[in-house]
């Protein structure tokens, strides 16, 4: 799909009138942070931002008094009802700014009131792993999107951005493949059971 049409696409569901919410989701690497962040830059500060599902991770601290550190990123290892509460609250496009959590990838950690929504923004871009997950607290999610996207890219480009990205953020390369092998993929499995429940699926950006 070219990536004129998709920036089409969301600055019609923009002026639609209300907050709307595009979720796009996907496997680990498939693309997502980059994708949004590209729409939000196009259609501009007073008609889009980005709010990541990442800065929903729970602190390493947690991660480690619950035992669940070696497998960060799994939907467990997140405040899957923050995040939900998260988009409601955006949804309901009060008369004040909403503060939301990012992801530092250089401290591994969330930081919270990290963005600012503004009442008059009409459209949230968020994205993330788990927007299409149908079990749990995560089901409550597809129902607050106004749209949904599945980016499917090729895997094996994907894993290989996914190394990359690990290494760039300070993981051993030998370390960063086993990684990736042994829990990136295992949550990518589960996250391409939710494509089927996308609005659009984009296997390749022109």
């Amino acid at each position: 799909m070219d990536a004129a049409e998709l920036e089409a696409r969301a600055r019609h569901l923009a002026a639609t009138g209300g907050r709307r919410i595009l979720g796009i989701a996907g496997a680990p690497g498939a693309g997502k942070s980059t994708l949004a962040e590209q729409l939000a830059r196009e259609l501009g500060p007073a008609v889009a931002v980005v709010v990541p599902m990442d800065g929903f991770h729970l602190a390493r601290a947690e991660l480690e008094r619950l035992g669940r550190a070696d497998r960060k990123g799994a939907p467990d290892t997140f405040d899957a009802a923050g995040y939900v509460a998260l988009l409601r609250r955006l949804r309901e496009r009060a008369s004040d700014a909403v503060y939301a959590p990012a992801f530092d990838r250089t401290l591994e950690e969330p930081v919270a009131g990290s963005i600012r929504v503004e009442p008059a923004v009409p459209l949230v871009i968020t994205e993330g792993n788990y927007l299409l997950l149908d079990t749990g607290v995560w089901a409550g999610v597809k129902p607050l999107l106004d749209e949904a996207w599945f980016l499917a890219p090729d895997d094996t480009d994907r894993v290989r951005r996914l190394v990359d990205r690990h290494v760039r953020h300070g993981k051993d390369e030998a370390y960063a493949r086993r990684w990736v092998a042994r829990s990136d993929e295992a949550n990518a499995r589960l996250i391409v059971a939710g494509r089927g429940r996308a609005d659009l699926v984009i296997e390749r950006i022109e």
